[in-house]
């Protein structure tokens, strides 16, 4: 069985489960939460967002981030994969509507 990974975004509290192959903001939008995005692949940066507690991986070599911001935390869901549960700071992240 494929691992499943607990997400929490904060300040809103919202979780919701993300599989070990599926990036963040598709696993989010799945479970009805959406965060900024433009180009889905890692460049625009328009998904960028704190990671507060645990890890990621990413499905591309070098997501469009500088070191310095990889080293504060800074990840892009759009590429990002969970690899254990995770706390996002993501205050732009809203409900999609019913």
């Amino acid at each position: 069985m494929a691992p499943v990974f607990r997400v929490t975004i904060e300040p809103q509290g919202w979780q919701f489960e993300a599989d070990f192959d599926v990036p963040l903001l598709t696993a989010a939008e799945r479970a009805g939460l959406r965060l900024p995005s433009s180009c889905r692949n890692g460049t625009c940066r328009t998904c960028l967002c704190r990671l507060r507690a645990g890890q990621v991986g990413y499905r591309i070599e070098w997501p469009g981030l500088s070191a310095e911001e990889k080293r504060d935390g800074y990840i892009l869901p759009c590429v990002a994969l969970a690899q254990s549960d995770l706390t996002l700071e993501a205050g732009a992240a809203r409900r999609s509507p019913a």
